[in-house]
């Protein structure tokens, strides 16, 4: 019968669809081309149902708020707020306001206020873009004279200031207006320009395992960066504008434009509390946002801006085109927008105001755009289309919050930096651990953040098919190469088979650094630990994970990942659009696995026990594989070598992963795999919260901790794989 079992298995191998002669097969696969960068292409494929949609927009949505380090939400302290300095005009009010989005951590702007206010009015959020002293700029007159002659602009005094006339009108039309400052510019002096915009060099002073700056791997480990904390000002200032009595809750706005449309598209799409969201020239299928304050680890990958937009589904949305990367948005992302809406039954939700002949700003026919829609789906009863009118701007002096009674405070620089990191990572801490009580609040925290980071879960695996390149018959054993295609995903794996004669059912992959040549020892004679499960009669499986053996040309290790082109040492621009290696090798295991468990071939038999061991850098790779696969892996066998995300200085290393120290770094990973047998060599010891995990899973023995000889690691994995 075990003949038998073994002679159907290999000859349903054997008859692969597709047979090559030669040595070895060179992978054909999608990810050796370049990465993919902020000026790719991103569109949008809306979907064919409601319910489609639904899960779609959950999985997004959730990857955004951990790419901007807001899963879990950080806890919000009291705002503090300062409101000082009102200015009176005719028809509105201006006061000066600045508030703590956390300790010591200042959020400034101004608050337009209509008079005479009956009842409750609309509240609106005004993020400003990459305009230098935005909210306290002032035009040069020769420039306002131009922009009138172009048709941007109306007058030469409101002209001045596009973000006070912004603001005004609003006000005028019943508003209240909260604008504040993005980090860096006007009264926003914490973290100066060089960090926030235009950050080129990893900073060595910056870069350590205790008190971290941003654009480290510490920080990109822990999901900090400069957009996560505009993001965070963003919702915080929403806490603001709801905390101000007047504010109606169910008529609540944001907009902006360039970068600010960008704020506005990202606190659109995670904070439901905004009720019409109008991001103006932003939203396009072409580039996504140049600056580091735009960009950051996990956000893009497999999406885009037009996605983003259409988180907001069905509620109002409007937006703006000019001579920019928008310019081919009415017939690049915007027709698939509308789909979605009409999908969701509001087409008439969604706008776009065409605005190709001008250049990249918020002009006063755009505001109009905006003032109309506002008015429109707000009901203010306003004559439409709305037009502004002229005003008499402020001065800097007169709108800047700091001043004798309101000193800026003195906590900037680099200090504060490593403060405020630190001070959001203990937070962190903190809100995770209900998530440990027990395996199955882990797997629906930790879990899912992990899912996301890792970006493809045991179910979308794909399927694949299997391509026999040789065959050798070696006694005891048949070996066999060849590729694993993974056809839903373009990927392709050189493997190599160990078949015994009298297979018993049990498969395993061996995995570590040197790829399917890690069956063989340096002589050409298979390991001791390979051969230990030859003779118990498993079969065994060898691969090329990404940029091992067949995938590199020089047969060298990869010692540093690749990047895009981008020379600004910053690993959103990179990590922001394209998995990290470690995800993909963690694919990779996962396409093999569900291979093994689901591939139909020819009439072989499913194994009845699949095991996955991993060593060298691939020992946490599978240990991340196992805490997605679940009980689709039978038994884990990894060396960690006492590896720690929080250990890596360079966000180049192959095992660097955005987020891999955030959700208690490998320990986490391990205690994933719960209640599902593990081996584990490399530790000292057995992490206490992991062993706490597996006992409350109810399954403490099925943790196993080797301590003996290193050099018998393999050995003894091998014998525990099938014992």
């Amino acid at each position: 019968m075990k003949l038998k079992l073994a002679s159907a298995f290999i000859s349903g191998l054997l008859l692969a669809p597709l047979f090559v002669s030669g040595a070895d097969i060179l992978p054909s696969d999608k990810r050796l081309a370049p990465p993919k960068d902020l000026n790719g292409y991103f569109p949008f494929t809306p979907p064919k149902t409601k319910i489609e949609w639904d899960t779609r927009a959950e999985f997004v949505r959730t990857q955004i708020l951990l790419s901007q380090g807001l899963w879990p939400m950080p806890t919000k302290t009291p705002l503090k707020a300062v409101i000082h300095g009102k200015i009176d005009r005719p028809d509105h009010t201006v006061e000066k306001v600045y508030f703590e989005s956390s300790p010591g951590f200042f959020v400034t702007g101004n608050l337009y206020k209509p008079k005479n206010v009956k009842g409750k009015v609309p509240g609106v959020l005004f993020a400003h873009g990459h305009w230098k002293d935005a909210r306290l700029s002032e035009e040069a007159p020769n420039k306002v004279r131009h922009e009138i002659a172009t048709g941007e602009e109306r007058f030469e005094k409101g002209g001045v200031s596009r973000f006070q006339a912004m603001c005004i009108q609003l006000a005028r039309m019943g508003c209240v207006v909260w604008q504040w400052d993005m980090l860096s510019d006007s009264d926003s002096h914490q973290f100066s320009r060089e960090v926030v915009h235009t950050f080129g060099k990893q900073r060595p002073e910056m870069n350590k395992t205790e008190n971290w700056g941003l654009y480290s791997p510490q920080a990109e480990s822990n999901l900090q960066s400069i957009m996560g904390l505009q993001t965070w000002n963003a919702i915080r200032s929403m806490d603001f504008l709801l905390s101000i009595p007047e504010v109606d809750s169910e008529r609540t706005a944001m907009t902006g434009a360039s970068g600010g449309g960008t704020q506005t598209m990202l606190l659109a799409a995670i904070d439901p509390r905004l009720k019409l969201s109008f991001p103006a020239v932003m939203v396009s299928t072409s580039m996504q946002g140049g600056c580091t304050c735009e960009n950051s680890s996990m956000l893009r990958v497999n999406t885009g801006n037009v996605e983003f937009a259409a988180l907001f589904a069905p509620k109002p949305q409007g937006m703006t085109t000019a001579n920019d990367w928008t310019k081919e948005m009415a017939t690049k992302g915007f027709p698939d927008l509308k789909k979605l809406y009409s999908t969701l039954g509001k087409p008439e939700n969604v706008m776009l105001h065409r605005g190709e002949h001008h250049p990249h700003n918020y002009n006063s026919l755009s505001r109009s755009a905006f003032f109309t829609f506002l008015n429109h789906h707000f009901k203010l009863g306003h004559k439409s289309p709305v037009i502004e009118n002229d005003f008499d701007p402020l001065t800097p002096a007169q709108l800047t919050v700091w001043d004798a009674q309101h000193p800026e405070p003195k906590t900037n620089g680099p200090d504060f930096e490593r403060y405020l990191l630190k001070y959001f990572k203990d937070d962190s801490e903190k809100l995770l651990q209900p998530s440990t009580t027990s395996a199955a609040a882990l797997r629906n925290g930790i879990g899912k953040a992990v899912e996301i980071i890792i970006g493809r879960s045991y179910t979308q695996a794909g399927d694949s098919d299997w391509i026999l390149n040789d065959k050798k018959d070696k006694g005891k054993y048949v070996e066999m190469t060849g590729i694993i295609r993974n056809k839903t995903h373009a990927e392709e794996l050189p493997v190599t088979w160990l078949y015994p004669k009298e297979w018993k059912g049990h498969a395993v992959v061996w995995l570590d650094d040197a790829g399917k040549s890690s069956l063989y020892n340096a002589d050409g004679s298979v390991k001791a630990g390979v051969q230990e499960l030859l003779n118990a009669g498993a079969t065994v499986m060898g691969a090329d994970l990404l940029f091992q053996g067949a995938f590199l040309k020089d047969g060298k290790p990869m010692k540093q990942t690749r990047l895009v082109s981008n020379p600004r040492e910053f690993a959103g621009f990179t990590y922001g659009y394209n998995h990290t290696l470690f995800a993909q090798r963690t694919h990779d295991v996962l396409t093999l696995t569900r291979f093994l468990k689901t591939a139909k071939i020819g009439s072989h038999p499913q194994p009845t026990l699949i095991g996955v061991a991993g060593f060298g850098e691939i020992g946490p790779v599978v240990i991340a594989a196992r805490a997605l696969a679940g009980d689709a892996i039978d038994r884990a066998a990894v060396d960690t070598k006492g590896f720690r995300f929080s250990n890596l200085l360079d966000y180049r290393d192959p095992s660097f992963l955005p987020g891999g120290s955030k959700y208690l770094d490998l320990p986490g990973m391990m205690a994933l795999n719960a209640p599902h047998a593990i081996w584990l060599a490399g530790e000292t010891k057995t992490p206490a919260f992991v062993s706490d995990i597996y006992t409350k899973a109810g399954a403490p023995t099925k943790l196993n901790l080797f301590a003996g000889d290193a050099s018998k690691q393999e050995l003894e994995a091998g014998k525990w794989l099938v014992k």
